[in-house]
């Protein structure tokens, strides 16, 4: 019996890097794998408006819905065509100055997948991390670490 992993974000990052274009199989495998809010009951609209601009073609649109959907507290700080390469950065904090700001940068020849590159990074970083409410042990610390009691210091 064999067992199928679920796609890392790194893959869906290898396919982004080595896509040429944008198909509505595509997006729905980014969506599938990235998304927690879509479709969202409680946004419709937003969520009617990604489909549709998904069954248009308008990839570029889509993307930036889906950011706006999915990663509110993130923006688009800068987009720039240099070299036939979209540059694409977002940010949490876009009025700071770039050298404060700790923003997400991503590249690609098509505005739409850079867009998508830069917003599945930051949903991989955005995503919390299963945590109990129980703190866990550090593993691996060295039996030769022993913790002491010193009541009187001097």
């Amino acid at each position: 019996m064999s067992v199928l992993s679920q796609p890392t974000s790194t893959d869906l990052g290898d396919r982004l890097r080595d896509a040429y274009t944008v198909t509505a199989e595509f997006m729905a495998d980014i969506i599938s794998q990235t998304c927690r809010r879509f479709p969202s009951a409680g946004q419709s609209g937003k969520t009617s408006r990604i489909e549709h601009l998904i069954q248009s073609g308008a990839w570029t649109d889509a993307a930036i819905a889906l950011l706006d959907l999915e990663l509110p507290q993130w923006q688009i700080r800068r987009l720039v065509y240099d070299e036939g390469e979209w540059y694409c950065a977002l940010s949490r904090e876009r009025e700071l100055p770039d050298w404060l700001d700790q923003s997400i940068e991503a590249h690609h020849a098509d505005l739409a997948l850079a867009i998508l590159s830069a917003f599945v990074e930051a949903q991989r970083i955005s995503t919390p991390e299963n945590r109990t409410s129980v703190p866990t042990v550090r593993r691996g610390i060295s039996w030769l670490y022993e913790p002491m009691l010193v009541d009187n210091i001097g």
